[in-house]
């Protein structure tokens, strides 16, 4: 199926092929599962409310082989650039899962009780309801 970003003035990102709304970044810092999980419920991005952490599935389905930059340590990230993290690892939902790894497109270790990982808040899109305000690309 054919994948279109869209990005909006709002601070958000909308995969049309998952519909699904992202961050257009992640919260800037290392950050434990526990504050993860609160961070993305508690994001008010677009002025919505449903934010919620990513599942492990969601956040596969975003990586892209074909899509490379650098992120801010350095890190080669596959994602498109519409999306900013920090660096590769995004965390997942479910209790204490390891973060995914936008470099290798993979969990990341162990990782789950450490302090090593960065929130992306999701939401899911319904069509029509609500939607953003402005289309930018």
């Amino acid at each position: 199926m054919f994948r279109k970003i869209l990005t909006y003035d709002d601070g958000t990102v909308l995969d049309t092929r998952t519909n699904l709304m992202w961050a257009a970044k992640d919260n800037g810092s290392n950050i434990n599962w526990q504050d993860a999980k609160s961070y993305c419920e508690n994001y008010r991005g677009g002025g919505y409310t449903d934010w919620r952490m990513p599942t492990r599935d969601e956040l596969a389905r975003l990586y892209d082989e074909a899509k490379t930059y650098r992120s801010d340590c350095r890190y080669a990230v596959h994602l498109t650039e519409l999306i900013r993290i920090t660096c590769s690892a995004p965390r997942a939902s479910k209790t204490r899962n390891p973060p995914f790894s936008f470099g290798s497109g993979r969990i990341w270790g162990n990782q789950s009780g450490s302090s090593y990982g960065y929130a992306l808040p999701v939401r899911s899109y319904k069509l029509g309801i609500a939607e953003p305000k402005k289309v930018l690309r």
